[in-house]
């Protein structure tokens, strides 16, 4: 997996509970943009990225979102 990585998004829901909503791998090119963006698009929703953590045993990203309710995206 040298020219990538697996990343799971994982949705912070409004009550706490966490809910996985994606997990895909992704080029060093869109990883490397992460450095640069704070809001991702999933399925025409619009999402916040609140924090990222590197999980070693499964050898991912997992990355912590939060919807953003006042828009949706077509």
């Amino acid at each position: 997996m040298a020219g990538g990585m697996i990343v799971q998004l994982i949705e912070k829901q409004s009550d706490g509970s966490l809910v996985e909503r994606d997990e895909r791998l992704w080029s060093q090119d869109m990883i490397a943009a992460l450095h640069h963006i704070n809001y991702l698009t999933l399925e025409g929703h619009e999402y916040e990225t609140i924090e990222g953590r590197l999980n070693v045993e499964k050898q991912t990203m997992e990355l912590l979102i939060v919807a953003v309710r006042s828009r949706e995206l077509t």
